[in-house]
């Protein structure tokens, strides 16, 4: 063979052998590719048989479930959401589907902010005027979702700080008047929540609870009264910044003068749960309890959906910490579990995305759909 036939050959043989090894890489290729898929269809299959129930603790606690939410559109404390009635009409809905019958708004107003235009506050105060009704809104949410609606005071943020307790007092009477007599057609109008929060060194304030509440009874054929006061533990701001906490003895021995003082203007008793230790807790809602029967009201609990324990003020709780305190709740007796708040701590709809899973977690706890 010449030199230019061996190298013909040669090409040949070179192009021949690449075909070769092609043919089997993409043979292989193919091979590695199905394998890839049936394993990867395999861990998808077991990923989706996988339940959080599977990996329960035997000992998990029990826990008592959340039937009511405050309102929290007048903040002091957390960012606006700025919804529309869309948005709540969502989270009304969302709300029910978690077994809540109740909704606060919690106050009608705070200083220059107001949720309705109401005439008395606009005509003696220095409010803005709001674009939206939002007692309106709610009332009909609350109608057509068949929860009963409980209506919050208006705080001025000035005259009971100073001390002109009967000034905010005829302010929240007048408002009173105004409300019932423009909403009170409403069939979830069912209820007051009187909106000053007191504790230990606000106690004179139980003048604004006895006079406001006995008004508001008697103005509405005697719907219910709430009160949500908090508990002058470790975890209030006073006493992180130097005040003394309230031992539970303590706790008990002022509340009782306090309650004395509200007799018949005050029907719902639901104390905060976040300003004490978890492993307080408890014997702090034994007292309520006691204290609630023994002037005839029926004992709540405030259950806080947000986390104290956190640098940031604030974020939706961890689960566990929110089963502890729903557990030391039942254990207590208490009679009912209003949160603050579901729409920023616990709503599927919230700005936080944590909030989702925490109503997720609680539905799979109380085996909701």
């Amino acid at each position: 063979m010449n030199i230019e036939g061996r190298r013909n050959f040669l090409k040949k043989v070179a192009v021949g052998s690449a075909g070769l090894l092609a043919t089997q890489s993409i043979e292989g290729l193919n091979t590695v590719s199905a394998a890839s898929i049936s394993k990867k269809s395999e861990v998808r299959k077991t990923n989706s048989d996988l339940t959080n129930k599977m990996f329960e603790t035997p000992g998990i606690l029990k826990g008592m479930p959340i039937k009511a939410t405050f309102l929290d559109e007048i903040s002091w404390d957390i960012p606006h959401q700025n919804w529309g009635v869309k948005e709540w009409d969502r989270d009304f809905m969302a709300m029910k589907n978690m077994g809540i019958n109740t909704v606060v708004m919690i106050r009608a107003g705070l200083g220059s902010w107001i949720a309705s235009p109401f005439e008395c506050i606009l005509k003696t105060e220095d409010v803005f005027y709001p674009p939206v009704d939002l007692v309106e809104m709610f009332l009909t949410l609350a109608d057509k979702h068949e929860l009963a609606f409980y209506f919050g005071m208006y705080d001025s943020g000035k005259y009971w700080i100073e001390g002109s307790f009967q000034k905010e007092i005829d302010l929240n009477m007048r408002l009173i008047d105004e409300v019932w007599n423009k909403y009170g057609h409403h069939s979830s109008f069912q209820g007051w929540y009187l909106s000053q929060e007191i504790s230990r060194r606000t106690k004179n304030m139980s003048k604004i609870y006895a006079e406001v509440g006995k008004h508001a009874k008697a103005i509405s054929n005697n719907l219910p009264t709430m009160v949500s006061p908090y508990i002058h533990g470790v975890k209030t701001d006073q006493v992180m910044s130097g005040d003394n906490a309230l031992s539970v003895k303590e706790h008990e021995e002022e509340w009782d003068e306090i309650l004395y003082s509200v007799k018949g203007a005050v029907d719902i008793l639901a104390f905060q749960d976040g300003q004490v230790n978890y492993n307080e807790l408890f014997s702090y809602l034994q007292v309520n309890k006691k204290l609630a029967d023994r002037y005839g009201m029926k004992c709540w609990t405030n259950i806080e959906s947000f986390d104290r324990d956190m640098p940031i003020r604030f974020l939706p709780i961890k689960w566990e910490k929110l089963l502890l305190k729903l557990e030391a709740a039942r254990k207590a007796g208490m009679e009912n579990a209003i949160t603050f708040e579901f729409s920023h701590f616990m709503s599927p709809n919230s700005a936080y995305s944590q909030a989702e899973y925490l109503y997720n977690r609680y539905k799979e706890h109380f085996k909701m759909k």
